[in-house]
């Protein structure tokens, strides 16, 4: 199963993406993380793109195809994709079905994450997390058991991100639209685009993932049941879950 996820910044992509690749093998390939690890492990591809990303240019498209191709043949056949920051034009688009052909592999379809701009807003400006374990937060839907004090390691100091605020978040939402506009339609004829309400519960848009995918999720509603929740995520997925709930 090979996927594209779409969504803007703070729909849920990375809670929904952790929860495919910890759930069901599934591997993530966002490009600008696999840029930033060849630099730092100083691959070839990384020595060629270190310059290009420090002077704040864009990178082009054979290279980042060429770290596309080699991830999937370091891919496991059984293992599925799911595709992150690309593609992000017509061009992009056609050569990842090229790829994906060269290794036997085909896009089953297009998630996208649809979000109400102003709930997105209010979601994203009031999120924070423990500086010093990374566990989120958010002054609506999510504060510390105990205040001032993290759940997780105890600790007293919180963080948030500079650009967590309203206007920064309306300009990425006016370039995600801008960035994805080129390649919808065409994945919108091959009958692969799938909506979903990136506003609902996080436990909602994993089960709707799930059955469009094929996958039988064991439902938040079934394990609240028997007594077991699921693992909190850490980091960024938490950042993302702490506030994805209305």
């Amino acid at each position: 199963m090979n996927i594209i996820l779409l969504g803007p910044p703070g729909a849920g992509k990375g809670t929904q993406a952790h929860h495919l690749v910890h759930a069901h093998g599934m591997r993530q390939l966002s490009t600008g993380d696999m840029l930033r690890a060849a630099v730092q492990a100083g691959t070839p591809i990384g020595e060629t793109v270190r310059g290009i990303m420090a002077r704040g240019e864009l990178v082009s498209d054979e290279i980042v195809s060429a770290l596309i191709d080699a991830e999937l043949l370091a891919l496991p056949p059984e293992a599925g994709a799911i595709f992150d920051g690309y593609p992000r034009t017509e061009g992009q688009a056609r050569e990842l079905d090229a790829i994906l052909a060269r290794h036997g592999r085909t896009l089953d379809y297009v998630i996208e994450l649809d979000v109400d701009e102003d709930a997105l807003v209010e979601r994203i400006t009031g999120r924070f997390t423990c500086a010093n374990c990374g566990e989120g937060y958010h002054d609506v839907h999510r504060l510390p058991r105990v205040p001032g004090t993290c759940d997780v390691c105890g600790s007293h100091g919180f963080k948030r991100r500079p650009d967590d605020n309203a206007d920064t978040v309306r300009t990425r939402m006016a370039e995600y639209r801008a960035k994805t506009a080129p390649i919808l339609p065409l994945y919108e004829q091959r009958g692969i685009v799938r909506r979903i309400d990136g506003m609902r519960p996080i436990a909602e848009v994993t089960a709707q993932i799930a059955a469009i995918l094929g996958f039988a999720d064991v439902s938040q509603a079934s394990m609240e049941g028997s007594g077991e929740l699921p693992e909190r995520p850490s980091g960024k997925a938490a950042a993302d879950a702490a506030h994805q709930t209305r």
